[in-house]
């Protein structure tokens, strides 16, 4: 069962029998909203950019992002970049795999940011979306939904984040202006 969540809002990620997941993906989708012009309505690509900022405290130590698909120490990795979204028809258009079982010990938050890299700004986008999935059963575990578009060019969406008991994933929501997560820094490390 899928949870959705609201901005803020959060979950745990035990599984159902009390275990905890070992690998879960986050997907991004999302399609280019239909502007009207002279010669009736088109689209126009849009490229956003999935990357995943793994912390230590509030001290990034990694990543995994478009110009580096895995993370340096092999638990996150980025399947690909998508320029254009909407290829999977309501699915998944770029998505980031971790496996929680490998994450370092010492970092404790994955925080996963959305970015424009051509520029356009949330308003040119529609059905923007990042859902947490079990890569073990496949079973989609949380969906946030970007609602309203906006004049800014990039969000922080959410963050898998160490718990006593395990892994929590919390929707964050924060929109943001930046062509790539190296212009968020500042900004994400203000939610942590």
């Amino acid at each position: 069962m899928t949870v959705n969540l609201s901005k803020g809002q959060g979950i745990s990620l035990k599984k159902a029998d009390g275990g905890t997941l070992t690998a879960v993906r986050m997907g991004l989708g999302w399609q280019a909203a239909p502007r009207r012009g002279l010669f009736g309505t088109r689209t126009r690509e849009i490229d956003l950019d999935a990357s995943a900022v793994l912390f230590a405290d509030k001290q990034p130590v990694d990543v995994a992002f478009f110009q580096q698909l895995v993370s340096k120490d092999g638990s996150v990795r980025h399947t690909g970049d998508n320029l254009v979204g909407g290829a999977g028809q309501g699915g998944d258009d770029e998505s980031i795999l971790v496996d929680l079982q490998r994450v370092p010990v010492h970092v404790n938050q994955i925080v996963f940011t959305v970015n424009s890299f051509t520029g356009q700004t949330f308003a040119e986008v529609r059905n923007a979306f990042c859902r947490l999935v079990d890569e073990t059963t496949g079973q989609e575990l949380a969906r946030y939904t970007l609602d309203g578009g906006g004049p800014y060019t990039a969000q922080i969406m959410a963050k898998v984040h160490r718990v006593a008991d395990g892994w929590q994933m919390t929707a964050i929501g924060q929109p943001s202006n930046g062509r790539t997560f190296q212009d968020l820094l500042a900004e994400i490390q203000a939610v942590l």
